[in-house]
């Protein structure tokens, strides 16, 4: 199986490169590549300017097509994951639940896409992903449909209930992410 670290985003609402913020100490890149180390026989980054990400010794995967987005990321890590399925994290998720990646990763492969759901909303950057879905997105990138809940809405999608997911991760921290100087203050408040 194969990890996804995606990091090529344009990062215009916050002041530093989010996968580089400090939570506790250590950077959430880190933090995470140490998880998905636990569990990912290849690891990959997605990253648009890849000398910020040598230092990880990690295959670096730049975008197929110049369409910024994570539907672009997820494209192109798909075409180079050695694996028929890749499971999905942003870098600015700085609490990702190790057993909540392996529930995920263990549901069945008929499923282009699993997805969970937290307070009644997919949550596509952190999710599993096919190799099936290559042109799909292919198309959707082209077409100018860039939504990930959209082109969800498309393919065989198996949604993970919110009620199974908040007995692995109670609160959703997993989905928490640090977009803006304000989310940070919230992250910090919990910490």
């Amino acid at each position: 199986m194969t990890g996804v670290i995606l990091a090529g985003g344009l990062n215009t609402r916050y002041p530093e490169k989010k996968a580089f913020i400090k939570i506790s100490g250590e950077p959430i890149i880190h933090r995470n590549l140490k998880i998905f180390h636990e569990i990912f026989d290849q690891i990959l980054i997605s990253a648009n300017d890849p000398s910020d990400y040598f230092f990880a010794k990690t295959p670096l995967i730049g975008d197929v097509y110049n369409v910024r987005g994570p539907m672009t990321g997820i494209l192109s890590c798909l075409l180079n994951a050695k694996s028929d399925r890749i499971f999905v994290a942003a870098c600015d998720m700085p609490f990702i639940e190790v057993e909540l990646i392996r529930y995920i990763i263990s549901k069945s492969d008929v499923f282009d896409a699993v997805v969970p759901i937290f307070h009644s909303k997919p949550q596509p950057l952190f999710s599993l992903y096919h190799k099936r879905l290559i042109p799909t997105l292919d198309k959707c990138i082209n077409d100018g449909h860039l939504s990930l809940k959209g082109m969800l809405k498309t393919i065989r999608c198996e949604y993970i209930d919110e009620e199974i997911i908040r007995k692995i991760d109670s609160e959703g921290r997993s989905f928490e992410n640090i977009n803006t100087p304000k989310d940070m203050e919230n992250v910090m408040k919990k910490l």
